[in-house]
């Protein structure tokens, strides 16, 4: 993707970078992400944040000592601690003088053809008036996240950031994750791994190269980022993979430099 002066951007983060070990939400990493966020705006780009960390929030609301295992205490976690998220979103973003949007969905809701074009409307609707749509699978209602070994539309974050920037044709897909990109080799038992900062075709040597999946308080993995960046190749978005809590590699980033790891779309 050729930088552009102004650019449709999804930002995708996830949970470990926006809670503590606890679960509490780290609230200087929401307000640095907030403020990084609204400055894009205020330099003219439309920006899409895709937000996990209901389900950890929730637990650390609801005073219990671990991520539920059972499916209704996962999503009555989900519940609580969707509500704070907005609550704080809102808050923080007031403050830089931004209006926020909820979008909550379900496998469902991307999978239909009349569903898929209400959402399509929506993003438009809002992004036309300068409001920042803040997006997360509805836990509470779908378990294709949380209960992983049943069939999954969306699945996770970084699938469903993947699938809002199809569907609102976006220049761009930032994942914001714990790790710097993807590495040619696991660098926590590979201190020689070496960071792949560009690629442009997902070959089954690049495939291979994903490892499980992360912390206790989310669900994604590198695998679920390779799928994610399928999808958005396939649908003419350049992603990224990039850390998280060095969120001022975000503007190199859409200034098109070598940051983590970019993955081209495919031109026709």
């Amino acid at each position: 993707m050729d930088s552009k002066e102004h650019q449709r951007i999804v930002v995708k983060v996830g949970t470990s970078t926006l809670t503590h070990n606890s679960g509490a939400v780290d609230l200087r990493s929401m307000e640095h992400l907030v403020r990084l966020l609204s400055d894009l705006r205020g330099m003219g780009h439309e920006v899409i944040l895709v937000s996990s960390g209901a389900i950890a929030v929730g637990t650390e609301k609801m005073n219990l000592p671990e991520r539920p295992k059972e499916l209704r205490m996962k999503q009555a976690a989900a519940s609580v601690g969707q509500c704070q998220m907005m609550a704080m979103y809102d808050r923080f973003f007031s403050e830089y003088n931004q209006s926020v949007g909820q979008i909550l969905l379900t496998g469902d809701d991307v999978e239909d053809e009349s569903r898929a074009r209400h959402l399509s409307n929506t993003l438009s609707a809002l992004l036309e008036m300068g409001i920042i749509p803040i997006i997360n699978e509805n836990d509470s209602i779908s378990s294709a996240e949380i209960e992983t070994e049943t069939h999954k539309v969306l699945g996770d974050n970084d699938r469903l950031s993947a699938i809002v920037a199809k569907f609102c044709h976006a220049d761009l897909l930032i994942l914001l994750s714990d790790i710097e990109g993807l590495y040619d080799a696991n660098p926590k038992t590979h201190p020689e791994a070496k960071l792949i900062h560009q690629v442009h075709e997902l070959t089954p040597e690049i495939m291979e190269m994903a490892g499980a999946a992360g912390s206790w308080r989310g669900t994604g993995g590198m695998v679920t980022k390779l799928y994610a960046a399928k999808i958005a190749m396939e649908n003419g978005v350049d992603m990224v993979i990039t850390n998280g809590k060095k969120l001022k590699n975000v503007y190199d980033i859409v200034e098109n430099k070598d940051v983590g790891t970019r993955f081209y779309a495919i031109r026709e």
